[in-house]
């Protein structure tokens, strides 16, 4: 099932259509469980990091992996980052290039990432991660990737975002888990709550009897004083475009339409030509998200007229405990090196 295609009620408790595919979801998990405790297939010379979430659709990963990529280059690592490169055409491992590519070929979130990073996209993570040695990155950060036993990690930091939680609770397709929630707190290392709710009080409540430290995020948005009092049309394709309103109105922004599409959407020539037409016509000035920027960029005359007339959104996530980040590093460092057999040099 689709991201974009996330039913509703996922995201409800004690809905009845979770109820009724209730059994699918317990063989599914079954399933899922067991392939995620499979033994890695590979393991790479360089430390691995994956960042992942519990349940299909937004939860604050992209952003994350941003913050560790930053922390990443004051501790002196090349950083390269790993993603599956998803909604984009190329299947084979490929090192993104922003003067190449566009959405439709790599994804949004790889041309994101290639912003600031090397990245790589690639279904396979373990060529993924190979071609990522090639270019000499000492680190590899993983976007998503947490269920899937191919390539070894030696940290895993889950996302779990603070207004949707777990959803239902249900595995899929009667909820949006991707593995049963215990079995996926066992692989575990740390949770980072990300944005600002009460949705993820039960993951904590739940990581706190296992044992497992939770981290608290800050959202701090570029540029929001010139935002402050502006009338917007905004819009926004992806998994929960309520977020992103919530943060618009959180810095003084005062929306008079919301435009929802899908997660990942593609934007259509009419789509554009609508936006820009209702923006005029009331006067409004529009605003979207990076992500959504990513997939308009290069993509037509409409796209690119609708990205230029667009104050485009860029946020950062900023963990409310100072020394999480070193201590993650610290920890994943220590395991590298007691996996690193003592004659293999650090590519």
């Amino acid at each position: 099932m689709a991201l974009d295609e996330a039913p509703p009620f996922w995201w409800k408790k004690n809905s009845w259509q979770g109820y009724m595919l209730s059994p699918a979801s317990y063989v599914y998990g079954k399933i899922a469980a067991k392939r995620m405790d499979m033994e890695a297939s590979a393991k790479v010379n360089v430390p691995v990091i994956c960042v992942g979430n519990f349940v299909v659709g937004g939860a604050g990963k992209t952003p994350t992996v941003q913050m560790l990529s930053n922390y990443a280059r004051t501790r002196g690592y090349k950083v390269g980052i790993l993603s599956r490169g998803h909604g984009g055409a190329i299947t084979t491992p490929t090192v993104v290039q922003l003067d190449k590519h566009n959405s439709l070929d790599v994804g949004d979130e790889a041309l994101l990432h290639a912003q600031n990073s090397t990245t790589v996209i690639s279904t396979n993570r373990v060529a993924g991660a190979e071609l990522l040695l090639a270019q000499d990155c000492t680190l590899i950060i993983m976007d998503d990737g947490f269920q899937n036993p191919s390539l070894h990690k030696d940290f895993n930091l889950i996302a779990v975002d603070a207004k949707r939680g777990l959803g239902n609770g249900f595995a899929m397709p009667a909820g949006p888990m991707r593995v049963p929630f215990k079995h996926q707190l066992l692989h575990t290392d740390a949770i980072f709550i990300t944005g600002k709710g009460t949705a993820g009080d039960l993951v904590i409540r739940k990581a706190a009897r296992a044992g497992k430290p939770v981290f608290q995020s800050d959202i701090e948005v570029f540029d929001k004083k010139k935002y402050k009092g502006q009338k917007a049309l905004a819009y926004a394709g992806i998994a929960d475009p309520s977020k992103f309103f919530d943060t618009l109105e959180d810095v003084g922004v005062d929306i008079k339409v919301r435009q929802n599409f899908g997660d990942h959407h593609v934007f259509t020539e009419d789509e554009c030509a609508d936006l820009i037409d209702r923006s005029r016509q009331q006067e409004l000035q529009l605003f979207t998200t990076a992500k959504d920027a990513a997939r308009l960029k290069d993509r037509g005359e409409a796209q690119d007229k609708l990205l230029e007339l667009s104050e485009v959104v860029h946020i950062a996530l900023t963990p409310e405990d100072p020394a999480m980040l070193k201590r993650i590093f610290d920890i994943m460092h220590k395991r590298f090196m007691a996996r690193k057999k003592p004659d293999e040099p650090i590519e």
